[in-house]
């Protein structure tokens, strides 16, 4: 209550008793949301003392408030105002009383000329059943050993220097530790020095196109491709150019006839499980990109989301594990290892690439979440992310193949898929319904899903989805397949109708 002095003026020249100018001064801000509903009022005698009035004046302030049922005073409590306010509106110390909240607009001058709209989606709803983009189940997480990890490093006083700044890097603890599984299980030759991590591989995706193109510079994305990779590139000003992803992965020679034309800056590619259709890219043609990269001098951001997600087979190595001119920037996550909620990602490249990243990072972020990054980095070193990820991949298999039977079973001619090597989703193309209409029908029927709109560009619609299959077990996904089942139906009637 440090501002009443200055909400509360009294004018010595009225005519209007001192306690009568006080009690409209309270009506007024409790009006205008200043003071507001069930909030406790400090006792008569510190009000008394901060206006310089004498206490009995306050006394009566508070008598005043009460029976014009503004507050209630409660023996041994203290005043509260009322959650529920009198109807009568009271006399006011100005005009007309406004209601105080935050305007709609600014008056100044907001520039959003250069920001491209991002999708935005908040908590999944309790209420309702989602099918989401391809997210690892939470439940699935060893949730309690890292929040046990957390609790016992803030304990321990070797620990205790991580509640102050550091470094934009990240931990040197989790940098090592990383470096190491990345060597051992992924064949990158990396340093803790050629690894920056972040929060998640947006930031990573971020980062890197602020370093690497410049507004009109031209890079190459695959199409279909990732939205919120294109998205980023947009915001950054870049020309992009989209070449073809088959059944092999990103179309290479369209690729090479793009850098006989233009300058390419940088080629964004998701050999692993591209987004959104999961195939993944063959060995010719990831040699061939690096070939190009060599010849043409541009960067490669190899995004490997969900690399140990692989069910047909041991995934294949990373493209980085071949790099020998430095033109890869390879970022992964741990988002999808774990859950959503655990935002850590990491990128690794030349030294002089990820000191830049690291000094571009201060500008959005200083550093990262210390204890956390720890806490992974002992769950690595303990073994409780290999066994967790070994425990996922068997579940998360199981689940794509039922997932894939009941799609098949139950939905028979209306979509069209071909079953995942690995990842987490479904790319599902629905052959005769509109997804925009089926994506509102199976909202009004409890479940939540994409309309499939962030996949199309301005040329061509896909009427294509990602069904993730991970997040729900089995009886979640009969329940979800169901519904799909039924709206299909729906919507069929009403169009033959």
């Amino acid at each position: 209550m440090k501002y009443l002095k200055e909400w509360i003026k009294i004018d010595p020249d009225t005519d209007t008793a001192v306690y009568i100018q006080i009690t409209n001064a309270f009506i007024h801000n409790i009006r205008n949301g200043r003071l507001r509903k069930g909030l406790k009022l400090p006792g008569s005698r510190t009000v008394a003392d901060q206006l310089n009035i004498n206490r009995m004046t306050m006394v009566a302030v508070y008598n005043e408030l009460n029976a014009q049922g503004w507050i209630d005073i409660i023996p041994r409590n203290g005043a509260f105002i009322k959650k529920e306010l009198p109807e009568l509106t009271p006399r006011h110390l100005t005009g007309k009383p406004e209601v105080l909240s935050i305007p709609r607009a600014p008056n100044y001058s907001l520039e959003t000329r250069g920001l491209v709209p991002y999708p935005s989606s908040d908590f999944p709803d309790p209420g309702k059943l989602t099918i989401n983009d391809g997210f690892p189940d939470p439940r699935l997480a060893p949730t309690e050993m890292l929040v046990r990890s957390m609790r016992r490093q803030s304990r321990q006083k070797p620990f205790r220097k991580y509640l102050m700044y550091g470094g934009p890097k990240g931990t040197a603890l989790l940098r090592e530790t990383l470096a190491n599984v990345l060597s051992d299980t992924r064949g990158i030759p990396t340093t803790p020095d050629n690894l920056l991590i972040t929060r998640g591989a947006q930031m990573g995706i971020f980062i890197s196109a602020s370093l690497l193109v410049k507004p009109g510079d031209d890079l190459i994305v695959g199409e279909p491709g990732y939205f919120g990779a294109n998205l980023t590139f947009a915001h950054c000003g870049a020309k992009i150019n989209r070449v073809p992803v088959d059944a092999y992965g990103m179309d290479i020679h369209a690729v090479e006839k793009l850098c006989q034309k233009k300058k390419v800056k940088l080629v964004y590619v998701i050999p692993h499980h591209h987004h959104p259709t999961t195939v993944t890219l063959i060995p010719e043609r990831r040699v061939r990109l690096l070939e190009l990269s060599a010849r043409y001098k541009f960067a490669i951001i190899e995004d490997d989301y969900d690399y140990d997600f692989h069910y047909s087979s041991k995934p294949m190595m990373p493209m980085a594990s071949l790099d020998s001119h430095g033109n890869i920037i390879y970022i992964g996550t741990l988002t999808k290892t774990l859950a959503p909620a655990f935002r850590i990602g990491f990128m690794t490249g030349s030294k002089k690439f990820i000191d830049a990243a690291a000094n571009l990072r201060r500008f959005i972020d200083y550093q990262g979440d210390s204890l956390l990054e720890n806490a992974i980095a002992e769950l690595f070193s303990d073994g409780t992310i290999g066994r967790h990820i070994k425990k996922a991949v068997k579940m998360y298999r199981e689940r794509r193949d039922h997932f894939c039977k009941l799609l098949f079973n139950e939905l028979g001619d209306s979509v069209s898929f071909k079953i995942p090597d690995g990842g987490m989703s479904v790319w599902t193309n629905f052959r005769n319904t509109d997804l925009a209409k089926l994506s509102v029908h199976a909202l009004r029927n409890g479940l939540v899903m994409s309309n499939g709109k962030e996949y199309n560009t301005h040329t061509e619609d896909y009427n294509s989805v990602r069904l993730g299959f991970a997040s729900l077990n089995f009886h979640e996904q009969e329940r979800a397949v169901k519904i799909l089942k039924d709206c299909i139906e729906a919507i069929g009637k009403r169009v033959r109708l």
